[in-house]
């Protein structure tokens, strides 16, 4: 009887905790985030508008359109792929917002055949 009522318990506390998502706030702006590249961290900086993204890495430009799927989700496709890794589009799913900040996870958009599906997460700052 306690171990059901400690299950009860369990389940009662971990319905009641909520996910802040104010995706909406997020859909235009400035922003920036840090990555890994070869253990190295990066810091990139994007400005997104409603339907554009204009990426600034290491004094290089790159421009994605932008296509909302709901408040909280998005296809981000490159304008100008340079090789066929960068012409795939990708899903992004804001999964948490605060004040100043948004975690998501992202993979591609279609699976590709005879792969895993790889979902990666990060975290986006507001700059403005």
């Amino acid at each position: 009887m306690k171990k059901l009522f400690l299950l009860a318990f369990c389940v009662v506390l971990t319905s009641c905790y909520n996910v802040e998502r104010n995706c909406q706030e997020y859909h235009t702006g400035d922003f920036k985030f840090t990555f890994l590249v070869a253990g190295e961290e990066k810091t990139g900086t994007f400005t997104r508008k409603e339907n554009l993204s204009i990426d600034y890495f290491e004094d290089k430009v790159d421009s994605s359109s932008v296509r909302w799927i709901n408040d909280c989700e998005f296809i981000l496709k490159k304008l100008n792929p340079t090789n066929a890794a960068e012409d795939d589009a990708i899903h992004m799913k804001i999964i948490e917002t605060t004040d100043s900040s948004y975690t998501f996870e992202y993979k591609l958009a279609i699976k590709k055949a005879n792969r895993p599906a790889r979902v990666e997460k990060g975290v986006v700052y507001r700059v403005n």
